[in-house]
C-alpha cells in the first residue's frame, strides 16, 4: 500500500478536488448546503479548519456574504484556489497544521470542519475539540461534517489497519499521512462530550457523510 504525506496528497489532487467531492463522495454535495443552513444568521466570525478550496464556503457566503472567515489548511495549493475564488470576501488564510496553531479564546461565533477529521485518532481529536471549545464564544456552535464509520466494527477495523501501517512504515506521531481513520457517529458524539461541547447531535447523514454539531 502506497501512503502519501497529507500535504502532498492534496497538492497532487488540487485540480480535480472540487469535482471529486461534489460528484463522487456520497452526501458531500448535500452536506455543504446543510452546513450553511446550520450556521446561525447572527454569525459574524467563523473559523474553518481544513478549509481546502472552500467548497463549504461557497454555500456559506451565499447565506452570509459579509461574514469574516479565518481558514486554516496544510496545503498552500488549495489555499491559493480558495483565495482566487473568493478574492472579494473577508478571508484570512493560514497555511498551518491546525493541531499546532493557536486558535485563540472566545474568538468565533462558529467553528466548522468538512471532511478533514477522519485522519486522526480519538485522543488527538478530543484535544483539538477542547481547543475549538476555547476558541468559540459562549453559545457558539461547532459543526463537523465528516466521513464516519458505519458502526463500531468498521471503526475498530480501520483503527487496527492504521496502527499496523504506522508500525510497518515507522510513522511517528508528528508525521501526517493521508490515512482514513473514520469513527462511528456514536464515538464522535462521545468525543464531543469528552471535550465539554454541549448538546452534541447528529444533524445530517447520507452514506458515510454525517454532520454533528456541539455548542460551547
Amino acid at each position: 500500500m502506497e501512503i502519501e504525506g497529507m500535504r502532498e496528497f492534496f497538492a497532487a489532487r488540487v485540480r480535480e478536488y472540487d469535482d471529486h467531492m461534489l460528484n463522487s463522495v456520497e452526501g458531500c454535495r448535500e452536506g455543504y448546503i446543510k452546513m450553511a443552513q446550520l450556521l446561525p444568521e447572527s454569525a459574524q466570525k467563523i473559523l474553518d479548519l481544513g478549509c481546502g478550496t472552500g467548497l463549504e464556503l461557497d454555500e456559506i457566503f451565499k447565506k452570509l456574504p459579509k461574514v469574516k472567515v479565518t481558514g486554516i489548511d496544510l496545503t498552500p495549493e488549495m489555499l491559493n484556489v480558495l483565495k482566487l475564488k473568493h478574492f472579494d470576501k473577508d478571508l484570512t488564510l493560514i497555511n498551518e497544521n491546525y493541531f499546532n496553531y493557536d486558535l485563540g479564546v472566545n474568538e468565533y461565533d462558529a467553528v466548522i470542519s468538512f471532511q478533514t477529521m477522519h485522519h486522526y485518532l480519538k485522543e488527538d481529536k478530543i484535544g483539538l475539540y477542547n481547543k475549538i471549545k476555547r476558541a468559540l464564544k459562549w453559545g457558539g456552535i461547532y459543526i463537523e461534517c465528516d466521513y464516519m464509520a458505519a458502526d463500531i466494527e468498521e471503526e475498530r477495523a480501520k483503527i487496527k489497519e492504521y496502527l499496523m501501517i504506522k508500525k510497518q512504515m515507522g510513522i511517528s506521531d508528528e508525521m501526517l499521512y493521508h490515512i482514513d481513520i473514520p469513527y462511528s457517529v456514536e464515538s464522535q458524539i462521545n468525543m464531543f462530550k469528552a471535550a465539554g461541547l454541549k448538546a452534541p447531535e447528529l444533524k445530517f447523514k447520507k452514506g458515510n457523510t454525517a454532520i454533528i454539531v456541539g455548542y460551547k
